[in-house]
């Protein structure tokens, strides 16, 4: 029924465009020169929509359309890569609102000084995971240290991972839970009124793969479990899905996960401000319209390159 529905409103969405169009060439062909000044605002409109739709066109991966859980990892450059983390997390919620998507932080540890070690974020909406997925790589952030009494120039790195979010019902990915170990304990905070008094944060090790996951976001341990196993099913996922590529490339050995040092991107706010996408050559000069979450250019230009 879910898929069904999806189809349907797609159907229905091109449907009312095609009408768009005819109506716009009716009036058109009516000749009216008082009309002019508002076909050529329609045309205009149209053509953008129809822009956007090439592109979205080229989301047909199998979970394209899915919700994404995005995972930022702090790496290597202490205090300014738990920064680093935190400028990361505060580009996505940005660009998630852009888009209309609705976010929820399901677990985050924050840095002894400043930032966050890691934080996973469930972005639900419409092909989510398809324009997100272009993002999983390994981020590397240079300049000016604000942590740095010298004030000397800093490279940081941060690990984002993207996982589609998928249903429960998933016949792709089946989890016994005879394979699962369930720890409870208290979630950790910033001291004061922000400590949890109760036992309500999670963590799930799944036995067979050594996956561990934890959750410790929401106020209810049952919220936090159930947070925990939508992980651990998108982490299983992206490992079953590993684990075929390699038999299909006929390739040996267990799987890896993106290591440092082979960043996907690189963000120079110091000694010159550009953004540059190792993987397309697409950059962009406006560091600070990046970090407010325009992403859409490196996006497309990712998603083009792989059609």
């Amino acid at each position: 029924m879910k898929t069904a529905t999806a189809l349907r409103d797609e159907v229905e969405s091109w449907k009312a465009f095609s009408q768009r169009i005819r109506d716009a060439v009716e009036l058109a062909e009516m000749g009216d020169e008082s009309l002019q000044g508002e076909l050529e605002a329609e045309v205009d409109a149209i053509e953008k929509e129809l822009e956007k739709r090439a592109f979205t066109a080229m989301l047909s991966g199998k979970y394209d359309a899915e919700d994404a859980l995005l995972a930022i990892h702090a790496g290597a450059g202490g205090t300014d890569s738990q920064d680093w983390a935190a400028m990361l997390q505060r580009m996505y919620l940005r660009w998630a609102e852009r888009h209309g998507y609705k976010t929820d932080i399901i677990d985050l540890t924050e840095g002894e000084e400043a930032g966050i070690k890691s934080v996973t974020i469930a972005v639900n909406g419409r092909y989510a995971y398809g324009y997100l997925r272009s993002e999983k790589g390994v981020h590397r952030l240079v300049r000016l240290s604000p942590f740095d009494a010298a004030h000397r120039r800093h490279t940081s790195f941060a690990l984002v991972e993207v996982l589609p979010q998928i249903a429960t019902d998933d016949p792709d990915i089946k989890v016994d839970p005879k394979d699962l170990k369930i720890d409870v304990y208290r979630s950790s905070g910033a001291g004061g009124q922000n400590v949890q008094k109760n036992a309500t944060a999670i963590r799930i090790t799944h036995l067979p793969t050594g996956t561990v996951v934890t959750c410790q976001n929401e106020r209810s341990q049952l919220q936090n479990r159930e947070n925990a196993m939508r992980v651990l099913r998108a982490r299983l996922l992206e490992l079953k899905e590993a684990e075929q590529k390699e038999e299909l490339d006929g390739l040996r050995g267990e799987y890896t996960k993106a290591e440092w040092g082979s960043q996907i991107r690189s963000y120079v706010l110091h000694p010159y401000q550009m953004v540059k996408d190792h993987r397309t050559d697409y950059e962009m000069g406006n560091t600070q319209a990046v970090l407010d979450g325009d992403l859409d250019g490196f996006m497309e230009a990712y998603l083009r390159q792989k059609a």
